[in-house]
């Protein structure tokens, strides 16, 4: 009668410490490795467990422990281009089958971003990673989350919060000093939405590589969207301003793809003529490009695993509090390679 309880219902502890002929607190020492249990005892009330394909309660676990070994990671980028590639190397970090990991995407939405945190909560999450879809500061969830909580990409604009970002400055300067070690000295720059702290930022390490050079950029930064069509647009006024342009910076990936379009239209070959070099490394974009484009990768999977490492830090009550910058990298291919 009992075998057939335990076909109908889950296996109880209960279940296994009759089946053992142990009682139910030895049993959940045993399973749980305390020391006071003789092997002989741990060893069968395993087997038993086993046998059963008993599954403890981990909530009721956690709870007796503090910790569920989940964490949930809540982000703003809809587009997945930053919090994938985060996401996956905080899984990383966390090693596999240790933590697990609840991603909810809150759309740029706060009142939606307020229903997945109090979901989050509700399933006693260790900590919380929290992914921008900009790199300009956001606000704080302030000091009343009852977990510890990690900034990704868009710092907290409380100094006494976790985050890691881009350091997008350094972003520009790469980008411009390999066109400068090509040979390339009348170089543009076509970026996106001037609003954007990363705009902004990028274009500020463009121009310190270039003064460092002792040279000036072709015409101003080209500010407008995020897309392929301001790409083509963008690199079209800036050739038209000045045919004697021999490469281009663009602010994005997406951009880049206009620009690489629009000068293959106009005649013009890349790299030979001009070179092309976009930010992010984005797969969707790099994988259709034509030639292959050279990219500034952000690395935003070593962002994801810096990122659990501190909330790791945090849960273990380590006092980590303010901005870490994680650094950027070239990857060249064929839109600035020269043979």
């Amino acid at each position: 009668m009992a075998t057939s309880d335990t076909r109908t219902r889950p296996v109880t502890l209960r279940d296994v410490a009759q089946l053992a002929g142990v009682s139910v607190a030895t049993a959940s020492k045993a399973l749980n490795g305390k020391a006071d249990v003789h092997p002989d005892t741990r060893r069968r009330v395993q087997e038993v467990a086993d046998r059963l394909a008993f599954t403890p309660n981990s909530l009721a676990r956690a709870i007796t422990a503090g910790r569920t070994g989940t964490v949930g990671l809540l982000t703003h980028d809809l587009e997945g281009r930053f919090s994938l590639p985060i996401l996956m190397g905080a899984e990383d970090a966390f090693g596999a089958g240790s933590t697990s990991v609840f991603l909810c995407d809150a759309r740029e939405d706060a009142i939606r971003e307020q229903h997945h945190l109090r979901a989050l909560l509700g399933r006693r999450v260790d900590g919380l990673i929290i992914v921008g879809s900009r790199t300009d500061p956001r606000s704080s969830l302030g000091p009343d989350v009852p977990v510890p909580v990690v900034y990704a990409y868009a710092p907290s604009d409380d100094p006494d919060d976790a985050s890691v970002v881009p350091d997008n400055v350094s972003a520009g300067r790469l980008a411009a000093e390999h066109l400068l070690t090509l040979g390339r000295r009348r170089i543009a720059h076509v970026s996106g939405d001037p609003t954007y702290a990363a705009a902004q930022d990028r274009a500020t390490g463009v121009g310190q590589a270039l003064a460092a050079a002792g040279l000036e950029q072709v015409g101003p930064v080209r500010f407008g969207s995020w897309s392929e069509a301001w790409g083509r647009a963008g690199v079209s006024a800036a050739l038209d301003a000045d045919p004697g342009i021999d490469a281009v910076v663009c602010g994005s990936d997406m951009i880049a793809r206009g620009v690489l379009d629009a000068l293959r239209e106009r005649g013009v070959r890349v790299p030979q003529d001009v070179a092309v070099i976009g930010f992010d490394n984005w797969e969707p974009m790099i994988a259709g490009s034509r030639p292959a484009l050279t990219s500034v990768d952000m690395n935003f999977e070593t962002m994801g695993r810096r990122a659990a490492t501190r909330l790791f830090s945090r849960i273990a009550g380590a006092a980590e509090r303010g901005v870490e910058t994680v650094a950027p990298r070239v990857v060249v291919r064929a839109s600035t390679a020269s043979g």
